[in-house]
């Protein structure tokens, strides 16, 4: 087959594909103008669905590069916000730079260091140190003063003149109390992070208010919370505590914290919900498949995510987001976690129970 042959094959193929003419095809490969936006975009999904390599006039040259800074890749809330946010840049034509941070590993100001080195167009941060009330926030002072535009998620500074994005904790607090309360629970504990973190002061403030409202002492309070360390472990040590001072509920601050409520529970030969109703914060991802499936506080990642990406690029391009926190609205998903409290001993179920026959015990 010549190659005047060839070319029009591969035309026939991606106009079919496209479902436009021949003649539109080959407006859009050569960079002619009067094809539709839409139009041209058909075109270009079908050259990638059919394995042609784009011309070098239509291949998009990154704007620049986007610091994207997050605490950790075990907790999947922030796997979950790093996609949102890299899909969110695509459109704009930036590419984010991921920097996770481990135990021992690169800390946020290292992070930062190389960030500065590759010359990105701005930074957002999920869950830094500007959450934590005990940190120094000139850091963030310091990167605004170059000037370098920066967008934190979950987590306010005040005084820093940057856009924050947060979950609404204090909400999400007070819901998942309000959902146990409805459940018949009088005796619901909290478990959260350190309380020098702005998110966990936020729950623990909206579970406070609740509680009262349900008319528990400010001495029934303090021996309900637990204060403990994020993640599986943490929830575990928390909740076995609770248990025993005879709580029927619990309002975890993440999903992992859940889990290992769970799973101090089943240790104790009791069983979820039936013996203690657990409750969430995040809706990670495959939180509906755990056993049972776990009710949980949604942080509506996309909308956060695609938020913050907003403010950034107006930041990139002078336009100025509003220096302000933007609170979004948590939700509740019920699912098997929770449920009716029992009537028969409910109020102590810290008592040891039989062990029951082996189950999926949560990671």
């Amino acid at each position: 087959m010549s190659y005047s042959a060839a070319m029009r094959a591969r035309l026939s193929d991606i106009a079919q594909q496209a479902g436009v003419s021949e003649a539109t095809v080959s407006r859009v490969l050569n960079d002619r103008p009067g094809v539709a936006p839409e139009t041209r975009q058909a075109v270009l999904t079908a050259l990638d669905v059919l394995g042609y390599e784009r011309p070098a006039r239509l291949r998009k040259r990154s704007a620049g590069l986007v610091g994207l800074v997050v605490p950790e890749l075990d907790n999947p809330i922030f796997p979950a916000f790093a996609q949102i946010i890299e899909s969110a840049l695509a459109p704009t034509g930036y590419t984010p730079v991921l920097c996770t941070q481990t135990p021992g590993g690169v800390r946020e100001d290292e992070y930062v260091e190389m960030l500065l080195d590759r010359q990105v167009s701005g930074i957002v941060f999920v869950s830094g140190l500007h959450a934590d009330t005990a940190a120094d926030h000139d850091r963030y002072r310091t990167l605004i003063a170059r000037p370098l535009p920066i967008v934190m998620i979950n987590g306010y500074a005040p005084g820093l003149p940057a856009p924050f994005v947060s979950c609404d904790d204090r909400e999400a607090a007070e819901l998942a109390v309000a959902h146990l309360a409805a459940l018949g629970h009088r005796r619901i504990g909290l478990i959260t992070g350190p309380d020098r973190f702005v998110p966990v002061q936020r729950k623990v403030n909206g579970y406070k208010t609740a509680m009262r409202r349900l008319a528990v002492s400010d001495e029934e309070l303090a021996e309900l919370t637990e204060l403990s360390l994020f993640g599986v472990e943490g929830g575990e040590a928390a909740a076995g505590r609770l248990i025993e001072r005879g709580a029927t509920g619990i309002v975890c601050g993440s999903d992992l914290m859940a889990l290992g409520a769970i799973r101090a529970a089943r240790q104790r030969g009791l069983s979820v919900p039936e013996d203690l109703s657990v409750v969430g914060y995040d809706d990670s991802p495959l939180m509906a498949f755990t056993d049972p499936p776990l009710t949980t506080m949604r942080q509506p990642v996309t909308a956060m995510a695609v938020a913050a990406v907003r403010a950034l690029v107006d930041e990139i391009n002078g336009h100025g987001a509003p220096h302000s926190e933007y609170l979004f609205r948590p939700e509740l998903v019920v699912r098997g976690s929770t449920a009716v409290v029992r009537q028969d001993g409910a109020e102590n179920p810290g008592r040891q129970r039989p062990t029951p026959p082996a189950l999926p015990v949560p990671a």
